[in-house]
């Protein structure tokens, strides 16, 4: 699925999101520049946005962007070579079988990884397992407001007019149907911040951004 939207992943994202999807990787990135010095992990990169959103914030450090489809990481090698970005080292991998020895990273950032994982709790035992002790991870999901109007007007964006458009812009109308109904299975992000100390992330917290639509979570490994 992700395979046949990623010529259209970026204009999806911006027309969804009116561009604020940048805005939002750029905090994640923010908030894992206190990591110790090192390599950090940028997972589910798609067309490696979040990893460069790291490199800014982290300039003395490389970036590590893996990601499970080859066509996503296609489009990030046109973008970084266009942007002359040396120093993000694309990967094609499994987030459920990270091919790296553990503590490699002294930072793992996600953006709507999570919610497409068939193995929630592996996925977080892995980002914590390749993060050095002391390191950050940190993940953006989509999540719905929980706000009664809000979430109702919400919903109806989400899950009447997000399909059609993947329709007419994407082609893939069952692509951005899936998206919506993901968010409506995900766990809650207060639920999120349990799996993630069940992980054995430590200090995890959460902020919510987009209106409350958008949760980061950050947790110390």
């Amino acid at each position: 699925m992700f395979t046949r939207i990623a010529g259209r992943y970026d204009l999806m994202n911006s027309l969804m999101t009116g561009g604020r999807h940048h805005a939002w990787r750029r905090i994640a990135a923010t908030a894992v520049a206190p990591a110790p010095p090192g390599l950090a992990l940028d997972l589910a990169t798609g067309t490696g946005d979040l990893a460069l959103a790291v490199r800014a914030v982290r300039p003395a450090h490389a970036v590590v962007a893996a990601d499970f489809s080859e066509a996503m990481l296609r489009h990030a090698r046109l973008k970084l070579a266009a942007r002359g970005e040396r120093r993000v080292w694309l990967l094609a991998g499994d987030a459920l079988a990270l091919p790296f020895r553990p503590a490699t990273f002294a930072c793992v950032v996600s953006a709507f990884l999570l919610r497409n994982l068939a193995d929630l709790a592996s996925g977080l035992a892995e980002m914590r397992r390749v993060t050095v002790r002391g390191g950050l991870v940190a993940a953006l999901e989509i999540t719905r407001p929980g706000l009664a109007g809000w979430d109702a007007l919400f919903g109806l964006y989400f899950n009447r007019l997000v399909p059609l458009i993947g329709a007419l812009v994407a082609r893939d109308r069952t692509a951005y149907t899936y998206l919506p109904q993901s968010v409506e299975r995900f766990v809650t992000p207060a639920e999120l911040s349990r799996c993630m100390t069940d992980a054995g992330l430590r200090d995890v917290r959460h902020r919510r951004l987009g209106l409350g639509t958008i949760a980061l979570h950050v947790g110390t490994a």
